[in-house]
């Protein structure tokens, strides 16, 4: 038995929807308010544009606590939205928002965000699903850095299951996670470097606040490593590795198997290093490569099996990582939540889904906005489809 917790939590960004338009609406400060009234705990967080919510878990310490979390999160979203009328869904991009009408929402952080990244940060309409792994304390800061240079092998596959950003601006981009070439417009974004140790990452983080690219708490004075946003990162205040590379799934079973699969092969990559083994580190550039592949294509895309040095179908990739996580997941209480990839290799993700009904609507002479606003229905009816 792993000594290691490998507690999780997650977080997840959705879209504040005004049903009778299908588009997003500014309500954040309102849909704070309500919250603060009906869930003190402060369920909700503000993001970047007011059409955003944030809402983050508890600690979990498994998979079902995750799902338990999910439900309970979504139900308490939906339920202030429906209060004023509204409605919420999870998607990493709204089919035709235009992101030139949306409002940022007031802050210094965001001010700030402004500031440095111009005309890029008004563009960040677009939605993320973090997941959180607890390693314990800051004893096992060293294994947390071995294991993210590890996993940052496996995180195009994450991305791959999870997209839900086919559409961009009213269009169809093509790309299966169009949120990914948003967002790395932003500078400290995409494949996360190696390091050799927790000494090494925070030697950079310490150079880049020397150098003003990034801020320092105010409290702390330690530079603020929330600045860095690569799909892969140590989170400097809850200490926990954070794997943001995922679109937000649609569908509450996506989440919950993304999550349980992160799990998995973080218990394997530990698993393997007791035994003085481990995964091989791949250079950021492959990776990358890969990254692109599932961006585009999704699970219907190649991947690159850098061992085999040539290309292999996700969906046979997929099959593959759910045998390398299956010990891992048995003993974790977690398998049947990973062989939901079953499913999405089945039914598609929530990007091949929106297209469908897109497809579908045109196809039945439905028009290009009627079409976009069958898709948004489609992500309310799915964001708490079944329970």
């Amino acid at each position: 038995m792993i000594a290691i917790p490998l507690t999780l939590g997650v977080e997840e960004e959705y879209q504040i929807i005004d049903p009778k338009t299908h588009d997003l609406t500014s309500y954040i400060q309102e849909f704070l308010e309500t919250g603060k009234t009906v869930y003190p705990e402060g369920e909700f967080k503000a993001e970047f544009l007011q059409s955003q919510v944030e809402v983050g878990s508890k600690i979990c310490r498994n998979i079902q606590e995750v799902r338990q979390e999910i439900i309970r999160l979504r139900r308490s979203a939906r339920d202030v939205a429906r209060h004023a009328g509204l409605a919420v869904a999870a998607a990493s991009t709204h089919p035709f928002a235009n992101w030139t009408k949306q409002e940022v929402t007031a802050g210094i952080r965001y001010k700030q965000l402004m500031e440095q990244m111009q005309g890029l940060a008004s563009q960040m309409l677009i939605f993320g699903f973090h997941i959180h792994v607890g390693f314990g304390g800051e004893e096992n800061n060293d294994l947390k850095i071995d294991v993210m240079n590890q996993l940052r092998y496996f995180l195009p596959h994450l991305l791959a299951l999870s997209t839900s950003s086919p559409f961009w601006q009213g269009r169809r981009t093509g790309l299966k996670s169009y949120r990914s070439v948003i967002f790395e417009m932003l500078p400290r974004t995409g494949v996360a470097p190696i390091f050799h140790s927790f000494s090494d990452y925070h030697a950079l983080i310490n150079l880049l606040a020397k150098v003003g690219s990034i801020e320092r708490d105010e409290q702390t004075g330690n530079p603020d490593g929330t600045r860095i946003w690569w799909d892969i990162r140590p989170h400097p205040k809850f200490g926990t590795l954070e794997v943001r590379i995922s679109d937000i799934c649609t569908k509450i079973d996506e989440a919950v198997c993304i999550a349980a699969l992160l799990q998995s092969i973080c218990h394997k990559l530990i698993d393997l290093r007791k035994n003085n083994q481990s995964w091989r580190v791949y250079s950021s550039h492959q990776i990358a490569e890969n990254k692109w592949r599932a961006m585009r294509y999704g699970i219907d895309g190649n991947l690159i099996d850098f061992g085999r040095e040539q290309e292999v179908a996700m969906r046979d990739l997929a099959l593959e990582l759910m045998s390398l996580a299956e010990d891992s997941a048995r003993e974790l209480g977690c398998w049947n939540e990973v062989r939901y990839i079953e499913t999405i290799l089945n039914e598609g993700t929530s990007a091949d889904r929106q297209l469908k009904v897109y497809d579908q609507a045109i196809q039945s002479g439905r028009s290009e906005q009627d079409a976009l606003n069958l898709v948004v229905d489609h992500l309310i009816e799915e964001y708490l489809a079944g329970y």
